[in-house]
C-alpha cells in the first residue's frame, strides 16, 4: 500500500501496524492477485481467521457489557452484529473500499461498494490486527468500532425483552396468557403518550410510553417485578 494511503487508513482504524505486510495482505482481493505475476497472497486466509476473531471479540464484548443477559439473548444480539450488512456499514465508515486492491473486472463492476467484498476485507483486517498486535489490541480496536452498533442493537432488543421474558415465564409455569389493552392515547401525533393495561392471572398493572410497544414493555417490566416478589400462584 502507498505510504500516504497506509497512514490514512491506520489513522481511521486507530491502530499502527508493526508489520505492515499483514495489512497489505488483508487488502489484496482475489481478483487483484489473480492478475499479478508474483506469489502474492490474497486476503481469503485472513478472512477465515478474521471470522473467528470477530465472533470471539463480539461475544466477549457483549458478555462484558451486559453481564445479566442470557445465552439465548446474547446469541441473537451477536447475530445482529456480525452479519454482512453490519460489517459493510462499518467498513464504509472506515472508507475501506478506497484501500482494497481489486482486479479490473471488479473495478468495472463497482466492487469497492459491494457488501460482500467490504465485509470480507474487514474480517481480514481484524485478523491482521490480531496477528500483529494480539488479542487485547484487536479487542480494543473492534470494541471501539462496534460500540454504537452494539448500543443500537441492544436498544432495539429491549423493545421486545420484557414481553418475551414474561411470555416465557408464564408458559413455563402453565400460567395465564398475558393480555394487553390500550387504555388511552394522549397528545399530538408526533408526541403521543400511550397507556396500556396488562392482565396476567391475578396480576394487573398499567404501563406508559411514547409508543404502544414501549407502553407494553413497561407494563411487562412492572408485572415481572410483582411476580418476582409474590410468585405465580393461582
Amino acid at each position: 500500500m502507498i505510504h500516504n494511503l497506509y497512514l490514512q487508513f491506520t489513522k481511521k482504524l486507530q491502530y499502527l501496524f508493526k508489520n505492515k505486510d499483514f495489512l497489505d495482505e488483508a487488502l489484496h482481493h482475489r481478483s487483484f492477485v489473480n492478475e499479478q505475476n508474483t506469489a502474492m497472497r490474497d486476503n481469503e486466509r485472513l478472512e477465515f481467521l478474521g471470522d473467528a476473531v470477530l465472533s470471539l471479540v463480539i461475544s466477549h464484548a457483549l458478555m462484558k457489557r451486559y453481564p445479566d443477559l442470557k445465552e439465548g439473548d446474547l446469541t441473537v444480539i451477536r447475530s445482529s452484529l456480525v452479519n454482512e450488512r453490519q460489517l459493510a456499514c462499518i467498513a464504509r465508515s472506515l472508507n475501506l473500499g478506497d484501500y482494497i486492491l481489486l482486479g479490473k473486472g471488479e473495478e468495472q463492476t463497482n466492487g469497492r461498494e459491494k457488501d460482500s467484498i467490504l465485509s470480507d476485507a474487514l474480517e481480514a483486517v481484524f485478523a491482521a490486527v490480531y496477528l500483529d498486535g494480539g488479542y487485547d489490541v484487536v479487542f480494543k480496536v473492534m470494541e471501539s468500532l462496534f460500540s454504537e452498533k452494539i448500543d443500537s442493537v441492544i436498544s432495539e432488543s429491549e423493545e421486545h425483552y420484557y414481553k418475551s421474558q414474561l411470555q416465557e415465564l408464564v408458559q413455563a409455569a402453565h400460567y395465564s396468557t398475558p393480555f394487553y389493552t390500550v387504555i388511552s392515547e394522549n397528545g399530538p401525533d408526533h408526541e403521543k403518550t400511550f397507556v396500556v393495561e396488562l392482565k396476567v392471572g391475578k396480576f394487573t398493572t398499567r404501563g406508559t410510553g411514547k409508543s404502544k410497544k414501549k407502553a407494553e414493555q413497561n407494563a411487562a417490566k412492572i408485572i415481572l417485578g410483582e411476580i418476582e416478589k409474590k410468585g405465580l400462584k393461582s
